[in-house]
């Protein structure tokens, strides 16, 4: 049973829409700026790094090749793609629970919270060998993780109880109707919005995957 959606298109990431939809929020057609936020969150020995970060002038080094943090990184991202699309056990397919899939969301949770932070390090190391642009990107990069980071898990913490909140509504509309179709629309539901979470995760790493792509600017002709 598809739940209405006669909501105005708002500017959101993906991720974003899509747990207002399954947690039948309204959103706000637009919030502060990022700037605004940041001068909330940032405390004062933040703020300080990020301004040294920002005004540093670091020497120029000589690039990274590129090519084995990309393969890496699809790599890891591959794997947890097959992960959050993998079908479930038979047992946890006809569970009528939400229990096994809360299980199943929490592990890609960590899953993709290690992978990530796996693979965010070394890509702020090959920076850090490049143009000084890139050196200075690094860097800023690292005080933004330290700065967002904890805000950004709190957040996602919250995705299995909207989760939850939806299965129940499904089990609930779905109480007469013979058969568990709305069981496979729950689960593709789950699927989109952990994928929908993946890209969240990866944005940083895509990045800087594009910084450690591009031609240093310092010393080009």
């Amino acid at each position: 049973m598809a739940l209405p959606h006669s909501r105005a298109a708002v500017s959101a990431p993906a991720f974003v829409r899509r747990l207002a939809r399954l947690g039948e929020v309204e959103l706000p057609p637009s919030g502060p700026g990022l700037s605004d936020r940041l001068g909330q969150w940032l405390d004062w020995n933040r703020a300080v790094a990020l301004s040294r970060a920002l005004d540093s002038t670091p020497s120029a080094g000589t690039p990274s090749d590129p090519a084995a943090a990309e393969t890496a990184c699809v790599r890891a991202r591959a794997t947890l793609v097959a992960a959050i699309t993998r079908p479930e056990a038979a047992g946890i397919a006809a569970e009528a629970d939400f229990a096994p899939f809360r299980r199943k969301c929490l592990d890609l949770q960590r899953a993709m919270q290690a992978s990530t932070g796996q693979l965010r390090g070394p890509l702020r190391d090959a920076l850090a060998k490049g143009s000084a642009e890139q050196a200075r990107l690094a860097e800023v990069d690292a005080v933004m993780e330290m700065t967002l980071s904890p805000r950004e898990q709190s957040l996602l913490a919250a995705t299995p109880a909207l989760l939850g909140q939806h299965f129940d509504r499904l089990k609930q509309a779905n109480a007469d109707t013979p058969g568990d179709a709305w069981l496979g629309q729950f689960r593709c539901d789950l699927q989109d919005v952990l994928l929908a979470e993946l890209d969240v995760r990866f944005h940083p790493i895509d990045a800087l995957l594009a910084a450690l792509r591009s031609s240093p600017v310092s010393g080009t002709p």
